[in-house]
């Protein structure tokens, strides 16, 4: 059954909801990290450690992998019926396991040139032979967590969204429970690696937070498996075979992956300007962190729930449906995204002096912080747009295209962050990927010109976007003043989380109000879209 709009409001709600959970508490790991490790050695090289599974991940399971795997999962379940989709699903889990185990071997071997390529600034120094310590332990959570993103797709494809969307919760807490047994010294003086000048209790804190990362990929493979089986889907896991359907997934993966290439050498771009500057590897780690909420919480469930609710739509030849489902998604993104936005640019400062100025994480590390917190936000509406747009290629299998238009945005951002960190400093690696998002954002738009009227907003989404963000702006420059009245409760130890809180409420309070008394958004339709339906 093809979702109702209602229902894709629904699963944008599910995935959103829980994506919202995991970031909250992701903003308290962060929090625990920065007062414990603050911007030193040990907290640079846990960001770079923690950085390459993830960032092979991207490239390979989430990216290249399961881009292609759901609409072909989604068209053998609505064409063949669960039997093909099953066994198409366990040739995909074998070979990719296959190509997992290889690769982690390899990097594990080879960790300190990984550890380079990703930050080559670390050469010399403590922060090299750190980061590959940690990287050891922290890199075999690709395995687990690719495969726990194949099994999520197989979800997400038969309509559960519920279950994948909760897994990120696990790997937040594992990594606050890490924490939490560093400052407790239950388990003594842990540390993998020990080097004179670098306090023990942070290499104590760092050790347990990589083996938390590996214990948390098994929880979420672990999770995500459980629930494939209750939705009547057990997979098991055979001997790698080259068949027809690997073929062609490859096929479609290939573009992909070299699309989730450059996405991801934008990523290493970024962390080599920061690198050359102490202490900004962190910052940005810091920064992204903040933006990600919103990115994660909008950007990511758009995208979970549109790929596979186009691909069935297509596949069943509803192309007004499909229209609908593109212009409702890219609604309800702006409508939350914009004022999101707007405040990370209008109030950087106010954020991340209450999230993540205590401790170690002193005056200077909010001020960077907050610089790249503003320049992030300005990106953020193109960064979430991305993972609207993509989906109405990738519903087509056309992974090309998006590839193309990522090479160029990689071009720009490549040029941007390396020509101005001379004159810039560590900021050029922010400039660059924002208005790379911009420049990948608009030559996605243009190219789905040519898939016709389905790929094009309709009436009611040129009527209400300058709606919303007219409201969006009003409410940034409310931000501004209310920060200016409230800057010494920002600024007091024991005031300063309500002050915040009154901030965000009263900024989304105004939003709200704004919304409805523009016509930006119908209280009617937010209650359809809470309601179960489909």
């Amino acid at each position: 059954m093809i979702p109702a709009p209602a229902r894709l409001i629904g699963g944008f709600l599910t995935v959103g909801g829980w994506t919202l959970a995991s970031r909250i508490l992701g903003f308290l790991r962060d929090i625990l990290i920065a007062a414990a490790l603050g911007a030193g050695p040990v907290a640079q090289a846990f960001v770079v450690a923690f950085t390459l599974p993830n960032l092979f991940r991207r490239f390979l399971a989430e990216g290249a992998f399961n881009t292609a795997f759901v609409p072909l999962f989604a068209r053998r379940l609505e064409g063949e019926g669960p039997e093909a989709a099953r066994a198409f699903a366990e040739e995909a889990l074998a070979g990719l396991t296959a190509v997992l185990v290889a690769l982690t071997l390899a990097a594990m071997a080879a960790m300190p040139w990984l550890v380079l390529a990703l930050a080559a600034g670390f050469a010399g120094d403590d922060r090299l032979a750190i980061a590959a310590a940690l990287g050891r332990i922290t890199f075999p959570y690709i395995l687990f967590i690719s495969l726990a993103a194949l099994v999520s797709g197989a979800l997400n494809a038969l309509g559960r969204f519920a279950a994948a969307a909760a897994a990120p919760v696990l790997l937040n807490l594992v990594l606050i429970g890490a924490i939490g047994l560093g400052a407790s010294g239950i388990l003594g003086d842990l540390a993998i690696i020990d080097l004179p000048g670098v306090p023990a209790a942070e290499l104590h804190v760092g050790t347990l937070l990589a083996g938390g990362v590996l214990v948390a990929g098994i929880a979420q493979l672990a999770l995500v498996w459980r629930a494939l089986g209750r939705a009547g889907m057990t997979l098991r896991l055979g001997r790698p075979r080259w068949t027809p359907g690997l073929a062609r997934l490859a096929r479609v993966a290939l573009p992909a992956a070299l699309a989730g290439g450059v996405v991801q050498i934008n990523l290493i771009v970024g962390r080599q300007v920061a690198s050359q500057f102490d202490g900004a590897v962190a910052w940005l780690y810091y920064a992204d962190r903040l933006y990600q909420l919103p990115l994660g919480v909008v950007g990511v469930a758009v995208g979970v729930v549109l790929l596979p609710t186009l691909s069935r739509r297509l596949r069943a030849g509803d192309r007004g449906g499909a229209r609908d489902a593109i212009s409702r998604a890219t609604e309800f993104t702006l409508a939350l995204t914009l004022p999101a936005a707007a405040a990370l640019v209008a109030v950087p400062g106010a954020l991340v002096a209450v999230l993540f100025g205590r401790g170690a994480f002193g005056p200077d590390d909010v001020a960077a912080t907050a610089l790249a917190v503003a320049v992030y936000g300005a990106g953020l509406p193109a960064f979430v747009l991305q993972k609207v747009i993509q989906p109405v290629y990738f519903a087509r299998e056309d992974t090309a295209s998006p590839f193309r238009h990522a090479a160029w945005a990689m071009l720009v951002n490549a040029a941007l962050a390396i020509g101005l960190a001379p004159a810039l400093g560590f900021i050029a690696a922010a400039i660059g990927t924002t208005v790379a998002g911009w420049a990948n954002l608009f030559l996605l738009w243009r190219g789905a010109r040519a898939f016709g009227a389905e790929a094009q907003p309709d009436a009611r989404l040129r009527r209400r976007l300058p709606r919303i963000a007219l409201s969006a702006a009003v409410m940034g420059v409310a931000l501004i003043a209310l920060a200016e009245a409230l800057a010494d409760g920002l600024a007091a130890p024991g005031l300063r989380y309500g002050a915040l809180a009154l901030l965000v409420a009263a900024g989304a309070g105004l939003y709200a109000g704004l919304c409805l008394a523009t016509g930006a958004v119908s209280l009617a339709e937010v209650r359809s879209g809470f309601r179960r339906g489909g």
